[in-house]
């Protein structure tokens, strides 16, 4: 059986993210080696060794350094991704955008500088999954 395209956060990851679930505030700023799925509320900086994903309807203030990374919430603060950043149609963003791979879905919202740092020209995309309410 050939295997189908990881494209997908949680498909990609090799082990258990660190979750800030709906409903939770964390106050303070988190580092974690591996991947972190954010579908609270998070006030502080964050430097992620693997991939970041803040779901739609997930907040954050404050900057981040991640390796890759997923937004379709909002974000206020600086982003800095080494590799992939895919931004969904629902993402808020306010600040400085960086990375070396950037995807971006018509209906998203950047305020602020957006630097690609690799070759290609950012891409535009049309957001095809389904909203979750």
């Amino acid at each position: 059986m050939s295997e189908l395209p990881r494209r997908r956060l949680l498909d990609r990851l090799g082990s258990t993210p660190t979750l800030i679930a709906q409903h939770t505030v964390l106050r303070g700023d988190i580092e974690t080696q591996g991947a972190l799925l954010v579908s609270g509320i998070v006030h502080g900086n964050g430097r992620v060794g693997g991939e970041v994903a803040i779901a739609n309807g997930a907040q954050w203030e404050g900057n981040i350094h991640a390796r890759r990374a997923v937004v379709a919430g909002s974000l206020s603060g600086d982003l800095v991704v080494d590799e992939k950043l895919e931004i969904g149609a629902s993402a808020r963003i306010r600040g400085r955008v960086s990375a070396q791979l950037i995807a971006i879905a018509r209906g998203a919202l950047v305020e602020g500088e957006m630097i690609c740092t690799g070759k290609e020209p950012v891409i535009e995309f049309e957001e095809k999954r389904a909203a979750v309410p």
